[in-house]
C-alpha cells in the first residue's frame, strides 16, 4: 500500500509533517481533509478527528503531528531532525512543544477574530498575550545561533516555522519587524523547497 497523509492545507501541524516528508524524500499520497465536514473515511483513521494523520506503507496509523514526526525520524533516519543524544533530544522536544503551544494560541486568536462582534475581548487579549510572551523568547534564542538548537535545523525549527507561517497568513507579517532575528530566520528558511511548497494560502 502507498503512504498516505490526511491533512488540511492551512494546518500548521500538518505542515510540520509535510515539510519533514519532503526533506526525507518520502513519497506520500496527500489527502486534503475538510475538518469542518469530516468524512467517514477520515474518522475511521482518526478517531480524535484531527489532522494530520499518517498511514504508512505497512498500515501503521498515527495521529498527532509530533508523534508522526518522531515516528518518521526514527523509521527513516536520514536526514535526521531529532538529536540522537537523550538530553539534546529532550531539548528539541521542549522547543517543539513551545512551537505547538504558539500555534494553538494563534488558532484560538483567529477563532476569536472570526466571531467579530461576538468575540470575547478577554479571550482575545489572553491569546494575544500568550503569543506576545513566546515570540521574544524565540527571537532571543536565535540571537546566539543560526537555528534554535545550534548550526543545524531540527524538528523544533520546523514546528516554529509552521506556527509562524499560520500567524503570517492570518494576521500579516508585522511581527517580522518587531522580532528581527526571528524574521530573518523565517525568511531564510523559505529558501528551502520543502518550506516554499507548503506555504499556507487563505
Amino acid at each position: 500500500m502507498s503512504r498516505v497523509l490526511y491533512y488540511a492545507q492551512r494546518s500548521p501541524y500538518a505542515r510540520k509533517v509535510r515539510i519533514l516528508l519532503a526533506e526525507k524524500n518520502l513519497p506520500c499520497e496527500m489527502k486534503e481533509t475538510d475538518i469542518m465536514n469530516k468524512s467517514p473515511e477520515f474518522l475511521q483513521v482518526s478517531p480524535i478527528g484531527k489532522v494530520p494523520v499518517l498511514v504508512d506503507e505497512d498500515g501503521t496509523t498515527i495521529w498527532d503531528s509530533t508523534l508522526i514526526m518522531e515516528y518518521l525520524d526514527e523509521t527513516y533516519p536520514e536526514p535526521g531532525f531529532y538529536p540522537s543524544d537523550r538530553k539534546e533530544r529532550l531539548e528539541c522536544r521542549k522547543w517543539e512543544n513551545l512551537a505547538d503551544t504558539l500555534a494553538d494560541n494563534i488558532i484560538f486568536l483567529w477563532y476569536q477574530q472570526m466571531k467579530g462582534d461576538n468575540a470575547d475581548p478577554k479571550d482575545r487579549a489572553k491569546y494575544q498575550a500568550a503569543i506576545d510572551r513566546l515570540l521574544p523568547v524565540l527571537d532571543e534564542k536565535l540571537a546566539a545561533s543560526s537555528y534554535l538548537l545550534g548550526d543545524s535545523w531540527t524538528a523544533a525549527d520546523i514546528a516554529v516555522l509552521s506556527a509562524l507561517g499560520y500567524y503570517s497568513l492570518r494576521f500579516g507579517e508585522d511581527w517580522q519587524q518587531q522580532y528581527p532575528k526571528l524574521g530573518e530566520w523565517f525568511k531564510n528558511l523559505h529558501e528551502r523547497e520543502s518550506v516554499k511548497s507548503t506555504v499556507p494560502v487563505g
